[in-house]
């Protein structure tokens, strides 16, 4: 998918197409608990705007993850195609 300027996709479902949960309920869940970062400012809003290059920082049990927003999803594929949404920036890398 090209990525216009005004081009955007909701947090939820766009962990969900990078496979961070098995459902986009238990996505949009997660949000809402707290944890996540997004250009580094706190959300708890499953519906908050996710742009391509935007930095998501949360944590997933006991680790910090970092990541930059590479593409924004059409759909939830394989690991590899979810892989292809994001660039891993997270510390120990």
């Amino acid at each position: 998918m090209t990525a216009t300027p005004e081009s955007w996709e909701r947090l939820d479902v766009w962990l969900w197409y990078a496979r961070v949960a098995k459902t986009r309920s238990l996505c949009a869940r997660a949000v809402q608990e707290g944890g996540f970062r997004l250009n580094r400012q706190p959300t708890d809003k499953p519906h908050a705007k996710l742009r391509v290059g935007d930095v998501l920082t949360y944590t997933w049990g006991s680790e910090v993850r970092v990541w930059r927003v590479a593409e924004l999803g059409t759909r939830r594929g394989p690991a590899d195609e979810a892989r292809e949404l994001y660039e891993d920036l997270s510390p120990g890398l």
